[in-house]
């Protein structure tokens, strides 16, 4: 497990100025998920607020499908704010391929720690959900309420379903008990501690990786799936914590609200970008045999920027930092398929 020790006793929540319930440094926050990419970048931001009473603890360390270890560790840190960022996650392929997985385990994460955070008297939780909630044709930019208005993609359904459920919870847990909870659907997200496998990550640390080992091994075509002309908006991860301990400061309602940029690109652009990072001119080779999932996916971030919040890192500037991370820590970062770091 991982603390950082407070020398202040935890502070209770009461109404900050903007309306909800007021987000101190004195606080123990416990960030559930906090070495993956959207936890590990909550807690940078706490900790770079001053915040001296961090709590997170690994899977090993505690399984959270497991009712009674999460019951337990929650009673024993008794923290006064929890983060939600813990998930099983994926790419398209993944998605598809396990999504009895990708529902249990994800329905049994988020049960157990919002009951657990009911029941041991956690005062603030947020909850961080997808934007894969949203229906499959929904107009576009997309709404919060456009939720439940329609089918899903179906390649990740399972996982959404999940996450609708989450959404659902924290409903249902301000209803019955009148607790601030809040929910928070991101677009897709990348940056630094990011999964960079071949094959079960997401479409920008793919293409990361990708383009990467293509120049060093001299590769003059890269495959990429689907036609390339899908529309997907991308969301740094330290914006989106930004975001999110701004949500936590000033939103208190139980409708879901939507994180992004309010910007998109096609796929081929992303990667044409990405490629030009990287410093690989081949050829793009385009799989439409492969699917291309959901047309378009633009959040309306109406909402958010109506309560004073806005990005701040360019698709540009993000993907380079998120190489020149992936190029540093190459003997670290997260893959499940083999070797990345090439001889330069």
């Amino acid at each position: 497990m991982t603390t950082i020790p407070s020398s202040t006793t935890p502070a209770d929540l009461s109404l900050g100025q903007a309306g909800g319930p007021r987000l101190t440094p004195d606080q123990k926050v416990y960030v559930a998920g906090h070495r993956g990419l959207a936890g590990s970048a909550v807690w940078r931001a706490l900790s770079n607020r001053g915040f001296g009473s961090l709590v997170g603890a690994t899977s090993a360390e505690v399984d959270l499908r497991d009712r009674g270890a999460t019951m337990d560790f929650v009673s024993s840190t008794r923290p006064d704010v929890m983060i939600v960022a813990a998930a099983r996650v994926g790419g398209i392929l993944a998605n598809d391929s396990y999504p009895a997985e990708f529902l249990s385990d994800n329905l049994r994460i988020q049960v157990n720690l919002m009951d657990a955070a009911q029941q041991f008297g956690v005062g603030r939780l947020l909850f961080l959900g997808s934007s894969c909630i949203y229906p499959k044709f929904a107009e576009q930019p997309i709404q919060e309420s456009a939720l439940l208005t329609g089918a899903l993609e179906p390649t990740n359904d399972a996982y959404a379903i999940a996450k609708i459920a989450g959404i659902m919870q924290v409903q249902s847990i301000r209803k019955q008990y009148g607790l601030p909870y809040i929910s928070a659907m991101p677009t897709n997200l990348y940056g630094p501690g990011d999964n960079f496998d071949a094959t079960n990550s997401h479409v920008m640390p793919a293409l990361i990786r990708r383009f990467h080992e293509a120049r060093l091994t001299g590769a003059r075509e890269v495959t990429i799936w689907g036609s390339g002309t899908p529309r997907r908006e991308f969301l740094h991860v330290d914006d989106l914590a930004s975001a999110l301990v701004f949500l936590l400061e000033n939103y208190d309602s139980p409708e879901t609200i939507n994180v992004g940029t309010g910007i998109d690109v096609t796929i081929r652009e992303l990667a044409e970008t990405i490629a030009d990072v990287v410093g690989w001119d081949g050829r793009l080779a385009f799989d439409t045999s492969k699917p291309d999932g959901t047309p378009r996916k633009l959040l309306d971030v109406s909402r958010l920027r109506g309560l004073g919040w806005s990005p701040s890192v360019s698709l540009r500037d993000g993907v380079e930092s998120t190489y020149r991370w992936f190029t540093g820590n190459l003997d670290s970062i997260r893959v499940e398929d083999g070797l990345v770091g090439l001889p330069q």
